[in-house]
């Protein structure tokens, strides 16, 4: 059976969600550990952070409610599944309106089984109506094939597996791959530094330690030579003007305010919109790469970003 989930009403295209992004590189990632899960149950207490998740590859959530129509529980239960087969190039949220009605009101949610995608921090519907399992998987494909063509690639790790040996984490700093990129940057040769951390991420588009070190080196890049009095100056002569704001940004990290640079370009987002809008965001999530995203400021501030964007 051909689906058509685009063409017809109860599901809309994914133009909402297109964003710039590099090409993909190398093959599939491997089946996940045992054990492993890409789906939740998501109540009042876990939702912002399902929405945070959508950073780092798409979330698509489902609103269903058993005691309304209990074909959108199943519904719900053949979304968690076609999510485990895809293996982490979306993460399936599980909303139950019964057990959450403030989610639904939140978010306005004018029936069930609803479906949005999110992609950092961004939500588009996506289907409003039952489809079984053959169909939702026929239209879950065709929206990741539309991602793929995008370059929207990245993957979301298990929400469980077997933890990291002993000693992992500190890899990839003894890792001589990396020294021709750090030997740059102790030269502040930060073009090279570039080069050279871009070609780790063409050979392994899922490293790391490569992405934070290429996002340390671009900021350091454009603020080589910059007088930090006069931008500042531009920055507060012109609170709109994304140029000025995202170099005062990548300052105030360099100085160490990494607070302060994030806080400046969430409001950016959150006064601007269309083009300038996204040239903000896209810049706040590489400084969200600089920094680590692990880094406890690195969560605030995605949890920020979102409020501004939902």
């Amino acid at each position: 059976m051909t689906q058509q989930p685009f063409s017809r009403p109860g599901a809309i295209d994914l133009s909402a969600l297109k964003r710039p992004a590099a090409p993909a590189q190398g093959g599939a990632a491997g089946a996940a550990p045992a054990g492993a899960s890409y789906w939740l149950e998501v109540d009042e207490q876990s939702f912002q952070a399902t929405l945070e998740a959508s950073m780092t590859a798409p979330v698509l959530l489902v609103f269903y409610s058993p005691s309304r129509l209990p074909e959108s529980e199943q519904m719900a239960r053949d979304l968690a599944t076609v999510a485990e087969e895809h293996e982490g190039r979306f993460l399936a949220g599980l909303v139950d309106i019964d057990v959450s009605p403030a989610i639904a009101q939140a978010v306005q949610l004018p029936s069930v089984p609803y479906v949005f995608a999110v992609l950092d921090g961004r939500p588009a519907p996506l289907i409003q109506d039952v489809m079984n399992l053959d169909d939702l998987r026929g239209a879950i494909n065709q929206v990741m094939q539309q991602l793929t063509a995008q370059g929207m690639t990245a993957r979301h790790q298990p929400r469980s597996g077997a933890p990291a040996a002993e000693g992992d984490e500190d890899a990839p700093a003894t890792d001589p791959r990396y020294a021709p990129a750090e030997d740059a940057l102790a030269a502040n040769d930060f073009a090279g530094a570039v080069a050279e951390y871009e070609k780790l991420i063409a050979a392994n588009p899922a490293d790391a330690e490569a992405a934070a070190g290429l996002a340390m080196a671009r900021v350091l890049q454009r603020t080589a030579g910059v007088d930090e009095a006069g931008a500042r100056a531009s920055a507060d002569a012109a609170p709109d003007d994304v140029a000025a704001q995202t170099l005062v940004a990548d300052l105030d990290l360099l100085v160490g305010d990494v607070d302060a640079a994030f806080s400046r370009l969430v409001e950016l987002v959150r006064r601007t919109a269309g083009d300038d809008r996204n040239a903000a965001r896209e810049h706040l999530v590489g400084l969200f790469a600089a920094v680590g995203n692990d880094d406890p400021r690195v969560l605030k501030g995605r949890q920020a970003l979102a409020n501004a964007l939902f």
